[in-house]
């Protein structure tokens, strides 16, 4: 799976919180980039049903019937399931693996970036395979974790969660845009920043208005990170929806881990040189020079920067089918649900494609901050959703339960492994802007920036709620 993950360790100057950039927006949205991904084809109906239990059409009917949406304005499912999950793993990378990593080794040393990457690859799998028992015993067509909300919680933490998730993964695009500025400065170029982000805003806007196929084969040409993940296929999502969530966790581990046991080995955490901006901070250029190796650390750079595309890339993809998935819900105009003859969204991708002039605020403020700006906005959306990914988990099981059903794939770690989550995301929810509070680091902006989408969803959460007030707080199971 591609948000959901982001090594990012941001806050406010000493930002040290555990993040996998790349997500999104974070776990659920990447997550269900790989466990709502399309479908076998039609012709494929009957071996679905043979691997899949023969009570789900049941679940379907009790919650709402068929989950069959109108085909009319839909999108094609051209995805072959090793192309979701290029793109749930590209965008989970992205830059942070590369550069992000510098700020941990520095605040915390090498012990404590191990210790990070294991708890974050704790926390990922916890909240990866409540989300799997979900999509697994509801395989919606287009369904996301607002849609589940809205099935099992109430229509306006759906709405909430659903709007979350597209402005979120919408400002992901942003933060890949000034990321990859910062990498190309590390070759000491002359050329306006704003050329860049153009260059690289169009090549991904021309690329998520293309065919789907060639949407996949972009994400597996730009992610060199790809090369030593195994592809997975999956024709059956309620067979083969468990085995990915399984996999996925050993992906980030075998990438997350040795790379941070890597980066404490080969670069001191003492190294002025990780305060440096850009690229030029990177543990991995800092080691290469130590070396000395001529060239090889302009070879890394490419690569990082061919990974920080690959992630806008992904977020722009993502991010433009949470808002199809909107409009389906009824949720968003009608005008964004029109599709071309490929099955593409365009208007969705278009307006989705404006979250990404954020970038040019880096024209007239640091890069820099403008970089952590966009990392504290998100990291407050990911915790947000976290938590709202374990209420709906809370729901789903007590509907279960009611109904006396048997779930197709069921944790060993659930549903203690999503308690645990939701506490976690709760607590790194809270500590997200603790810097603010010493004297003398207090800063109106940062406090802003750490703690502002609290109240965004909640305005978002309580308006809906007032508007349609005679829908129940919680839906009955």
């Amino acid at each position: 799976m591609r948000d959901t993950f982001r090594y990012r360790l941001g806050l406010p100057q000493i930002s040290i919180q555990p993040r996998l950039v790349g997500t999104s927006i974070s776990i659920p949205a990447v997550a269900e980039s790989i466990l709502t991904s399309p479908g076998p084809h039609p012709l494929k109906a009957r071996d679905e049903q043979e691997k899949s239990p023969s009570h789900l059409g049941e679940v379907e009917t009790i919650l709402n019937g068929s989950s069959d949406p109108e085909r009319s304005e839909d999108t094609h499912c051209d995805f072959k399931p090793r192309h979701s999950q290029m793109i749930a793993i590209g965008g989970a990378i992205g830059t942070s693996l590369f550069r992000g990593t510098a700020q941990v080794l520095r605040i915390g040393g090498p012990l404590f970036l191990l210790i990070s990457c294991g708890v974050l690859s704790i926390l990922i799998y916890c909240i990866v395979t409540g989300i799997a028992e979900i999509a697994t015993h509801l395989p919606v067509p287009g369904g996301t974790m607002a849609y589940y909300g809205h099935k099992y919680m109430s229509r306006s933490l759906g709405f909430a969660m659903g709007y979350l998730y597209w402005y979120s993964l919408g400002i992901l695009i942003s933060y890949e845009f000034i990321a990859s500025t910062l990498i190309i400065n590390y070759w000491g170029t002359a050329v306006n920043g704003a050329v860049w982000i153009t260059v690289i805003y169009v090549i991904i806007v021309i690329v998520n208005l293309f065919p789907s196929f060639v949407l996949a084969s972009f994400a597996f040409v730009l992610a060199p990170e790809q090369l030593i993940v195994t592809a997975g296929e999956m024709q059956s999502p309620r067979y083969n929806l468990p085995r990915a969530a399984r996999r996925y966790i050993w992906r980030l581990v075998v990438l997350f881990m040795p790379s941070g046991l890597g980066t404490g080995v080969v670069c001191s955490s003492n190294d002025p040189r990780l305060t440096a901006p850009g690229t030029a901070r990177s543990p991995f250029i800092i080691a290469i020079k130590n070396a000395g190796i001529p060239v090889l650390d302009n070879i890394v750079n490419a690569l990082i920067l061919l990974s920080a595309i690959t992630a806008a890339n992904a977020f722009l993809y993502s991010a433009s089918r949470k808002l199809y998935s909107l409009v389906k819900a009824g949720n968003a105009p009608a005008t964004f649900k029109r599709c071309n003859r490929y099955g593409l969204s365009y208007y969705a991708v278009l307006i989705t494609t404006s979250l990404g002039c954020l970038a040019y605020l880096s024209l007239s403020n640091s890069s820099l901050t403008v970089f952590n700006w966009l990392i504290n906005l998100t990291n407050t959306s990911d915790y947000i959703s976290w938590i709202c990914c374990g209420i709906v988990y809370v729901r789903y099981r007590k509907a279960v339960t009611h109904h006396k059903l048997e779930s197709p794939y069921r944790s060993c770690l659930q549903p203690w492994g999503m308690y645990f989550g939701v506490i976690v995301s709760v607590i790194l929810l809270i500590i997200n802007g603790f810097t603010v509070f010493f004297p003398a680091q207090l800063w109106v902006g940062d406090f802003l920036t750490a703690y502002i989408g609290i109240p965004a969803f909640l305005l978002i959460y309580v308006g809906h709620r007032l508007h349609h007030r005679g829908d129940a707080w919680v839906r009955k199971s």
